[in-house]
């Protein structure tokens, strides 16, 4: 069974027997696989189930996202697209008239996001480092979303240099915060706290933090909006 997510636009949920349920994105490219993940077909339409063991933003609907941000539509701003395997899902939920600016440093995983763009048309591959948002002026423009997965101890000062430039106001800031890449002697939650306060300080509304485990230990979403 496939059903629409009540809250969240572009999201489904597939019945798979009688107690589970999974995440999942309806396929943009029917008939192509982005990474090895499991496609379901039915009537006609091919599903792709969304791991939250592969996915950090899934992980954070089924811990229990209130607002998620990536519409159809969206333009996002993706900092660490890395091969592309959760930029693959976005891709699906915002359709032919959204747009994903993928920024990434490694030469190695760039090889791999640019075959999954070359058949989603809709993700434009950026070889560059995130701490140098000045550079890529020039390719990307304003954007409703910029989301962060960069594990590095200065990420979230990466993120809100790159939101200052290129983020919408009223737009939507969303950050994987690896607590060990941060800070690897203070607990994690204390770790998330000052990511929020720093968040906070620049100027950002914090909506919600949601821990990842046991999905992702010592990892958590953070999502802000610009005002």
């Amino acid at each position: 069974m496939i059903r629409k997510d009540a809250k969240f636009p572009g999201v489904f949920w597939v019945q798979m027997g009688r107690k589970r349920r999974n995440l999942a994105t309806k396929n943009l490219v029917p008939g192509f696989k982005s990474y090895d993940e499991w496609i379901i077909r039915v009537k006609g339409e091919e599903y792709r189930i969304w791991s939250p063991e592969r996915s950090k933003p899934a992980a954070a609907i089924l811990k229990g996202l209130k607002d998620f941000p990536i519409r159809p539509g969206s333009k996002i701003l993706y900092l660490g697209i890395a091969s592309g395997t959760t930029a693959s899902h976005f891709s699906d939920i915002i359709g032919r008239e959204g747009l994903i600016f993928g920024v990434e440093v490694s030469e190695r995983v760039m090889r791999d996001l640019i075959n999954v763009s070359a058949a989603r048309k809709n993700i434009v591959p950026i070889l560059v480092s995130a701490r140098s948002p000045d550079s890529y002026t020039n390719v990307v423009s304003a954007v409703d979303v910029v989301y962060a997965d960069v594990a590095q101890p200065d990420q979230v000062d990466i993120l809100i240099k790159n939101c200052n430039i290129y983020l919408k106001k009223g737009g939507y800031a969303m950050i994987a915060v690896k607590a060990s890449s941060i800070d690897v002697t203070k607990p994690p939650r204390e770790v998330y706290r000052i990511a929020e306060a720093q968040i906070r300080d620049a100027g950002y509304k914090i909506i919600q933090t949601v821990d990842l485990s046991p999905f992702d230990r010592k990892h958590a979403v953070i999502l802000a909006r610009r005002s």
